[in-house]
């Protein structure tokens, strides 16, 4: 007995949903690295933190932008995915350990929450949330229809 697969339309319904949850996730990420960077201008090694607090910002902001354009595309979703989870994995490790400097990169080691950056943290973390949900979904939904179009049928 083959399982019963939902109709094209409920993926992409699907697919849309996670996409404006992900690009408004990556929207607030982007906003709250261009609002701080300034901040962080003086933190510096070959970069400072607040250029890269800036290209994260550049970054977000055009994931964001492709998945509205283009909320089917799995490599669309795998770079959002990377942006913010990326993001993510930053905060939490710059949070609770001391790395110290890394090639180009400063020490960027804050052991402290605030207001900002626990927002950040917690959209971060729901924006993961979705980004991998709406990548599964369509690498799924990418397989699918190469099964259908080997076996000649045409969605």
């Amino acid at each position: 007995m083959r399982p019963v697969e939902p109709p094209p339309a409920a993926g992409r319904t699907t697919l849309w949903v996670l996409a404006l949850l992900t690009a408004a996730a990556l929207a607030v990420d982007a906003y709250v690295h261009a609002d701080l960077a300034a901040r962080y201008d003086p933190i510096s090694a070959s970069i400072s933190q607040g250029d890269l607090f800036r290209i994260e910002a550049a970054a977000a902001s055009l994931a964001a932008l492709l998945l509205v354009l283009r909320p089917t595309s799995r490599l669309v979703w795998g770079f959002a995915l990377l942006v913010i989870s990326s993001a993510l994995g930053a905060i939490l490790l710059y949070r609770y350990v001391n790395v110290g400097t890394l090639g180009p990169l400063p020490n960027m080691y804050e052991p402290v929450w605030f207001r900002e950056k626990t927002h950040a943290a917690v959209v971060e973390a729901i924006g993961t949330a979705t980004a991998l949900a709406g990548f599964t979904l369509a690498v799924l939904r990418g397989r699918r229809r190469h099964a259908a179009l080997q076996r000649g049928v045409s969605r």
